[in-house]
């Protein structure tokens, strides 16, 4: 009943707002709807949570929805409201893998163009992605809501424009302090791009600067996903040592300074002249705490690129790789792997990695994007029978990380900031393999099988008899089988 009077409140709220609205003003409404069962089998490659202390199961339910109104007064003005609704199958006692329903707010924010001008201004919580490659779906470094102000401008007609802005992305205290000293509990984002798109040929130079207050909460977890799968920002943004002591009155990565700047530069590129050849690539840079301890600062480099084919009616082929700079042999010298927050990259709808899954819940492996190096291929829009596609993609990779590093911050630091099958050793390799179709029962219906398989191997020396045990009973093997249906609106 819960949910009924939230759903009912919340189409209550819409459809006042709708009445109350100045004859003048537009309401356009958009959304989707996902239902599917997920089968998982060998999670983490182990069936377990990523430290071993929990057991999966291996069939869920999961059903979400999203439902975005548009305000529009006239062609420069317009206010969004999106609102969620997440794990609705099931509910109290006879509830299918789901927490407690609830309806939230997704997106809410202003905008408006400068007047006489083509100047578009937001500000709210709105989609903030950094620029990446259309190959491989979105930025390692931020990809998700951001609570920002921010300003796309055109400088040059068609060809250069600017988009810039500033997001606040935690405030621990919020307006108080715990006590009469204020502490550094933020942490806030100022970002730039700059397009720059010419026949043929578009490149993307942007760069984000992070402003890290010691005493901010970090177990902000960069995945919307299950709880006991993705990382916090303790494991993505901080070294082993700063991220195990960095709290504490003493430590070997305790931060010293209240404030730690963070920084990423990089660039997008895509080359379009040689159509149907098309060329894809990425390279970035991140650094952070470097003004701090020796032990607390991280920085490292992430390059991707890939190609495709066009000219075939049936199929697209594709050919990609990656590469990341890894932890070197040593813990005290800081974190040679690029920081990044919230990453929803990956070529291909890779299983291995959180990217594009349709249906989203319990979707992949989760493996990081940095730290590893990788080659794979696809083949994309395959297409036999009209309103059935299909997409085939495999994927290999290496660690480019020390064993040492990773065995010595495991023992001594924390035993949850590396995992097994995450985070991969220079003696380590994942290969993972899907298969995924859509057939499109109406225009704006679907029902979409996504199949997955990952296969690793694992050091024991690193990660322990057990969890390396675990793994070998399951032939170092994990499948998903997911299938439901998608209605968009």
């Amino acid at each position: 009943m819960k949910t009924m009077k939230s759903l009912a409140l919340a189409a209550a709220l819409l459809m006042g707002a709708t009445t109350l609205a100045h004859a003048a003003t537009e309401v356009k409404m958009t959304g989707d709807a996902r239902v599917y069962g997920n089968f998982f089998e060998g999670r983490n490659f182990t069936g377990w949570n990523k430290t071993g202390t929990k057991t999966e199961d291996n069939f869920e339910i999961w059903e979400r929805f999203r439902l975005r109104s548009d305000f529009i007064a006239n062609e420069g003005v317009k206010f969004r409201l999106g609102i969620k609704v997440e794990d609705t199958w099931g509910h109290g006692t006879f509830t299918a893998a789901n927490p407690e329903t609830a309806v939230q707010v997704d997106l809410a924010y202003l905008q408006f163009k400068y007047p006489g001008t083509d100047i578009e201004i937001t500000a709210g919580l709105q989609d903030v992605n950094l620029p990446q490659s259309s190959m491989f779906y979105m930025s390692p470094v931020w990809s998700d809501k951001m609570a920002a102000l921010t300003i796309k401008a055109p400088l040059i007609e068609n060809t250069l424009s600017v988009l810039t802005g500033f997001g606040r992305l935690i405030d621990t205290n919020r307006t108080y302090d715990t006590t009469t000293t204020q502490v550094a509990d933020e942490l806030d984002a100022y970002f730039l791009a700059l397009p720059v798109t010419i026949e043929g040929f578009k490149a993307t130079p942007w760069g984000m600067v992070s402003v890290a207050g010691r005493n901010t909460d970090y177990t902000y977890k960069d995945t919307t996903d299950v709880a006991e799968w993705g990382n916090n920002f303790n494991n993505t943004l901080m070294s082993a040592a700063s991220a195990a002591n960095r709290t504490s009155a003493t430590g070997l990565g305790r931060w010293k300074n209240d404030q730690n700047p963070y920084y990423w530069v990089g660039g997008a590129f895509e080359v379009t002249a040689l159509d149907p050849v098309k060329f894809y690539a990425d390279v970035i840079y991140g650094a952070g705490a470097a003004g701090d301890t020796k032990a607390a600062k991280r920085e490292g480099w992430m390059v991707d690129a890939g190609a495709e084919y066009t000219g075939f009616d049936m199929v697209t082929p594709q050919v990609f790789a990656f590469w990341s700079t890894g932890e070197d042999k040593s813990t005290s010298n800081g974190s040679e792997r690029m920081p990044y927050m919230r990453s929803y990259w990956g070529p291909g709808n890779s299983f291995l990695f959180d990217n594009s899954q349709e249906l989203g819940k319990g979707s992949n492996m989760y493996v990081s994007p940095v730290g590893n190096y990788g080659i794979g291929a696809s083949l994309n829009k395959m297409t036999f029978i009209e309103n059935l596609t299909h997409r085939l993609t495999f994927v290999y990779l290496r660690g480019n990380n020390s064993a040492r590093a990773i065995r010595y911050a495991r023992t001594y630091l924390s035993n949850s900031y590396f995992s097994m099958g995450h985070d991969l050793t220079t003696n380590e390799y994942l290969m993972g393999l899907n298969f995924d179709t859509k057939y499109m029962i109406y225009e704006n219906l679907a029902a979409v099988l996504e199949t997955g398989w990952a296969h690793g191997q694992f050091q024991e020396s690193v990660w322990g008899h057990r969890m390396v045990s675990q793994a070998d009973s399951l032939g170092n093997n994990a499948w998903k089988v997911a299938f439901g249906l998608t209605y968009k609106f």
